[in-house]
C-alpha cells in the first residue's frame, strides 16, 4: 500500500492531518455535503480509532497553476501528513495545455516531498456527460494517471469509478447539480467512496 505511513496513523490512532488542495469539487460547491465531509465519516467508520483533521482548501474556478501558487499557504506552512491534489477541469476548460497541465502538478508534488515528510494522493475529477468535453476532460485525467505512474503516487480514479457505476445503470443526471458538472450530494458521497478505496485497498 502506498499510504503506509498515513495507514498506520489511522489504526494507531497517532493525529493525521490531511490537506486537500483542489478546484469547486474539493470545496463542495453548492451541497451540504461534499466528498471530504463523507470521507472523513468513512474513515471513522473503518478506523474507529482514528485521529484525523481534514483540511479543505479547494477554491472554485481555481486551476493547478492556482493551486501552485497557493501551495505555501495553503499546504506546506501547515504540516500536513497527507496531501489530495484534485484539479483538471477548469484547466482543461480555460485552454491549458495538458503538458503545461501536467508539469505544473509535478512541481507541486515536488515543493511537497522537498518541504514536508506528507504523503501524496492524486484525484482525478468526475466524467461529463456531453461527449466532446468528456474527451478534453479525459485528456488531463490521463496526464495524471502518467504522472502517478511516473512519480509512484497513488491516485484515485474517481471518473473511472463513476463510469462503473454508470456502466451498472446509474444516470449521471442522478449524480449531478444543474449544470451537469457539479456533483451532487450523492456524486459527492461516490467521490468520497472511489477516494476511500485507496484507504482500504491492500496494494
Amino acid at each position: 500500500m502506498k499510504l503506509k505511513k498515513s495507514l498506520h496513523k489511522l489504526s494507531s490512532g497517532d493525529p493525521l492531518r490531511i490537506i486537500a488542495i483542489g478546484d469547486s469539487l474539493t470545496q463542495g460547491w453548492m451541497v451540504r455535503k461534499g466528498y471530504l465531509d463523507f470521507f472523513g465519516e468513512m474513515l471513522k467508520a473503518n478506523y474507529p480509532q482514528c485521529n484525523v483533521t481534514i483540511f479543505n482548501r479547494g477554491i472554485p474556478g481555481d486551476t493547478a497553476q492556482g493551486g501552485l501558487f497557493r501551495l505555501r499557504e495553503d499546504v506546506l506552512d501547515c504540516d500536513p501528513d497527507l496531501v489530495f491534489i484534485q484539479f483538471a477541469l477548469n484547466d482543461a476548460f480555460t485552454g491549458v495545455p495538458p503538458a503545461q497541465f501536467k508539469n505544473t502538478v509535478r512541481t507541486m508534488v515536488d515543493h511537497i516531498r522537498a518541504d514536508t515528510d506528507a504523503e501524496i494522493l492524486l484525484v482525478t475529477s468526475v466524467p461529463i456527460m456531453h461527449q466532446e468535453e468528456d474527451f478534453m476532460a479525459e485528456n488531463f485525467y490521463s496526464r495524471l494517471i502518467e504522472l502517478s505512474s511516473e512519480e509512484n503516487l497513488p491516485i484515485a480514479l474517481v471518473h473511472l469509478y463513476w463510469k462503473k457505476k454508470m456502466a451498472e445503470g446509474t444516470d449521471i443526471r442522478s449524480l449531478v447539480q444543474m449544470d451537469m458538472v457539479h456533483p451532487n450530494v450523492e456524486g459527492y458521497r461516490l467521490m468520497a467512496e472511489a477516494i476511500m478505496a485507496e484507504f482500504v485497498r491492500d496494494n
